[in-house]
């Protein structure tokens, strides 16, 4: 499919082979990025994973990320302070329990948890808790930027619009990003605080890459530290909480299910103590549970854009240079002819989708976060919709975005177990 735009030619891809041709065979001409207008009077572009053009600083970005965060050794070494989390987690919901009849927000729950998750990794401390109104910190700054990156911008496809910028949308991004960047100045700015007074390391992430930095500082500055860590809070904490609050939708309108994931994980508590992440990543019918998830309700369901850097040619099709190529992701999940049983297939593997050089490089650690939040959340808890609402009433209706979030958020009752 072809879309015109303003000035702004756009490709969609919207089957499995299409998406196979440009995220893989043509991956290379295909992987630019077309910059959004609201953001290019920041720094942030020039220094982000995201927004760079795949050469060799791009390269050395993902190469420290790998080193210092996704690989499967650091992944294992930073588990406990994951498993501290989702302690406190459990804590806070089996207060509402005591109450009786109180209902959790899942997608705030899931929110904060996740916000912690990222920050006990990256500082080796919590940014946020269940009950306090964050005003100015990462929750808010992290809302603010996903809501200004949401709205449609005219100047993105009409140039002549870009010197007013009529919907204002710059002082915007840079209030919201300006906000969330001095949030993780401080914490950068206090780590070398603390290391010139000659005090113990953490041995968290923000320690491994200020040591990558002080030994590459030409390379990879402390500004680069800055952007990722951003970059980092936004990427892990609103899809992760999306795709939690939509597994839990599902696990709640289908209690057998539930039964039988909580029965998996129970089995697997008995032989080891408690919830172990090693193990849940070995349990098939949690696997399926998150990865049937990811298919249905894929948390960015058109990725982010690409765009071409050459002239390519696709399927007897020229497609000129600098055309924004978007991978329609949600419709390929849903797609007859792609997959032998769409919507039954919980062991789709929806990495497929996203292969690339410009795949998510985080989508290991998410992996992790995502099955431990569902794997506490329902081993502890039995959860029902409030006023005995029938789940046949339940509004599933999806708000269509950068992410796929629910329109109405799932508001459920704990009960302890």
């Amino acid at each position: 499919m072809t879309i015109y735009q303003g000035s702004v030619t756009t490709i969609v891809a919207s089957s499995a082979e299409m998406a196979q041709l440009i995220l893989q065979k043509h991956d290379a001409d295909m992987s630019g990025r077309i910059i959004p207008d609201a953001i290019t009077t920041l720094e942030h572009p020039s220094h982000s994973m995201a927004w760079l053009h795949a050469g060799e600083e791009w390269r050395l970005i993902r190469r420290v990320l790998a080193t210092f965060l996704t690989n499967t050794h650091k992944l294992d070494s930073l588990c406990e302070l994951r498993h501290g989390v989702m302690v406190q987690m459990v804590q806070h919901v089996k207060k509402y329990c005591i109450l009786g009849e109180q209902r959790v927000e899942i997608a705030k729950l899931a929110f904060t948890t996740a916000l912690n998750q990222m920050s006990n990794t990256c500082f080796s401390t919590n940014v946020d808790e269940y009950n306090y109104q964050d005003t100015g910190g990462f929750k808010n700054s992290v809302a603010n930027i996903m809501e200004t990156a949401m709205i449609f911008n005219v100047a993105d496809y009409f140039p002549l619009l870009k010197a007013f910028d009529p919907q204002r949308l710059r002082p915007m991004a840079n209030a919201a990003y300006g906000c969330l960047e001095g949030l993780c100045d401080k914490y950068i700015y206090q780590r070398l605080q603390h290391r010139e007074n000659k005090s113990p390391r953490h041995g968290d992430l923000l320690d491994s890459l200020i040591d990558f930095s002080e030994e590459n500082e030409s390379d990879f500055t402390l500004k680069h530290i800055q952007v990722l860590l951003v970059e980092l809070f936004l990427a892990g904490s609103e899809t992760s909480t999306n795709t939690t609050e939509w597994a839990m939708t599902e696990l709640i309108l289908h209690p057998d299910k539930m039964t039988k994931l909580r029965n998996e994980i129970a089995e697997s508590v008995s032989q080891k103590g408690r919830i172990e992440e090693s193990e849940l990543l070995r349990l098939p019918y949690l696997q399926a549970v998150v990865k049937e998830t990811m298919r249905l309700h894929l948390a960015v369901p058109f990725l982010l854009p690409h765009k071409t850097e050459t002239n390519v040619k696709l399927k007897g099709y020229e497609i000129p240079k600098n055309t924004q190529v978007l991978v329609n992701a949600w419709a390929i999940a849903r797609d007859l002819d792609s997959w032998e049983n769409p919507t039954k297939d919980n062991i789709f593997l929806i990495f497929r989708l996203v292969r690339g050089r410009r795949m998510c490089p985080g989508i290991p650690l998410a992996h992790r976060v995502v099955s431990l939040m569902i794997a506490s959340l329902v081993y502890h808890f039995e959860w029902k919709l409030p006023h005995d609402m029938n789940p046949k009433e339940h509004d599933m209706t999806e708000r269509f975005g950068l992410t796929l979030a629910r329109a109405v958020p799932l508001v459920a009752v704990p009960i302890s177990l």
